[in-house]
């Protein structure tokens, strides 16, 4: 696979809030309608950004031009799972604490990332996820029921409860890929980012779910996630997983206990608190 990387011209006006140990990684796939103001917004809250170009043919990068950032160009499109691989790798290169990865469709607001990294620094050995699922009545049906769906599986697989699972809105301790081996082939998809947190769990990695709002402009393109193929794949691959583990039975009770563990009561008090 050749993967190719370009450094633009300085982006200046703007007053950079810090977190020099921290890079924000976003895979891209035709967002050349919402890629540069994204970009230049989450450039406001972390100056290390990297922009995976997934063989776009829209003019994804050129959309760029000008931009301080890592520009990853993949000749043809290999999927979310080989872009959040690449550019995960190479953050690795100056992040220290964590990596923050986000959509490239506008479904994430880069102004909630000072939020999130306040809990990631409390709980550095954490996978802090941006939820959505308590907005219910701002997510498409389907999609709300296939992360429903996803929601169960994995959080079995990986053994303690999990809100959002499909979440692309994360940060990431900066050492995880050293612990975990998670396959990032084409076919992988949106597989990468379920198949993470199980592998993390079973190293006593768990997840931080803390709300955020659920976008869904209707201007939007389609989503690149199809809700029964891409499900169907996470369930292959948990049922594999969980076969492999003789069911892992421990792992079920302890994904289905609501006795308000750390899991969930940072999302609780703070869903409390929007209100």
């Amino acid at each position: 696979m050749t993967v190719t990387a370009s450094i633009d011209k300085k982006l200046t006006g703007y007053e950079i809030s810090g977190y020099d140990d921290f890079t924000v990684v976003i895979p891209a796939y035709n967002e050349s309608h919402t890629i540069r103001d994204l970009v230049e917004r989450t450039l406001l809250q972390i100056k290390h950004v990297i922009v995976v170009d997934d063989g776009s043919t829209d003019g994804t990068a050129d959309a760029l031009k000008g931009l301080d950032i890592t520009l990853l160009r993949h000749p043809v499109n290999e999927g979310k799972a080989s872009s959040l691989w690449d550019g995960m790798q190479e953050a690795r290169k100056r992040a220290i604490q964590g990596i923050v990865t986000l959509d490239g469709d506008g479904q994430h607001l880069p102004e909630d990332i000072p939020r999130l990294l306040q809990y990631f620094k409390q709980t550095p050995d954490t996978i802090v996820i941006g939820s959505r699922l308590h907005e219910k009545a701002n997510i498409p049906r389907a999609r709300y029921n296939a992360n429903r769906f996803a929601n169960f599986w994995i959080a079995w697989a990986a053994g303690y409860p999990i809100i959002d699972s499909q979440s692309g809105f994360r940060i990431y301790p900066a050492d995880l890929l050293d612990k975990v081996r998670v396959a990032h082939h084409r076919s992988s998809g949106f597989v990468f980012e379920s198949e993470i947190l199980i592998e993390a769990g079973r190293q006593g990695i768990t997840s931080l779910p803390i709300p955020i709002s659920a976008i869904y402009m209707p201007q939007a393109r389609a989503s690149h996630f199809r809700p029964v193929v891409d499900i169907a794949r996470i369930v292959r691959m948990v049922a594999w997983k969980l076969i492999s583990r003789g069911f892992y039975l421990q792992g079920l009770r302890r994904s289905l206990r609501k006795d308000g563990e750390k899991h969930a009561a940072p999302f609780e008090s703070i869903a409390e608190s929007k209100k």
